[in-house]
């Protein structure tokens, strides 16, 4: 379990750092690049969330807190998207700009670096006092990366991870 659990803790970890009219925007953008050679992908779909969410459910022992507090967030996620590439990463950042209108989301944080030119912005885009995406668009001039985590994203099941792993780490 412990290669497994290490693998989607980053993962969720580099997300929740860095969160469907509008994903329609996203997805058609992702699909444009998806068979790219310029482009890296990551996609994890509604599936694998589901079955990470059932180790729970089905009374699957868990050997630890934080083990249980990731579950108990993936249950809840219904995908991941990446799209990263090194190539024209400049104007894939404006494209993406330009396609996807930001407006829809709750802009978390922007991070603007003038001496490289880079630019990185978080998203959040909610429903009903539930976060359904966290997205980042981050461009410079040597990469581009555009990644949305979308689900139902609570809050407090998040900071009892991140509580958790804190923790552990101590």
């Amino acid at each position: 379990m412990k290669p497994f659990k290490t693998l989607f803790i980053f993962l969720f970890l580099v997300i929740a750092s860095a969160s469907y009219g509008q994903a329609n925007a996203i997805d058609k953008y992702f699909k444009q690049y998806v068979d790219d050679e310029r482009f890296s992908v990551v996609y994890i779909g509604p599936k694998l969330f589901e079955i990470l969410g059932q180790f729970k459910v089905d009374g699957i022992d868990v050997d630890d807190d934080e083990a249980e507090a990731f579950l108990d967030v993936a249950k809840d996620t219904k995908g991941l998207r990446i799209l990263t590439s090194k190539e024209s990463s400049r104007s894939f950042y404006e494209e993406a700009k330009q396609k996807i209108n930001t407006s829809e989301y709750e802009v978390l944080m922007t991070v603007r670096n003038n001496q490289e030119k880079k630019e990185t912005e978080f998203f959040v885009r909610e429903e009903n006092n539930v976060i359904k995406e966290l997205f980042l668009l981050s461009g410079g001039p040597n990469d581009f990366t555009m990644m949305s985590f979308i689900g139902n994203l609570n809050l407090r099941k998040i900071s009892n991870l991140a509580k958790t792993m804190e923790e552990n780490k101590n």
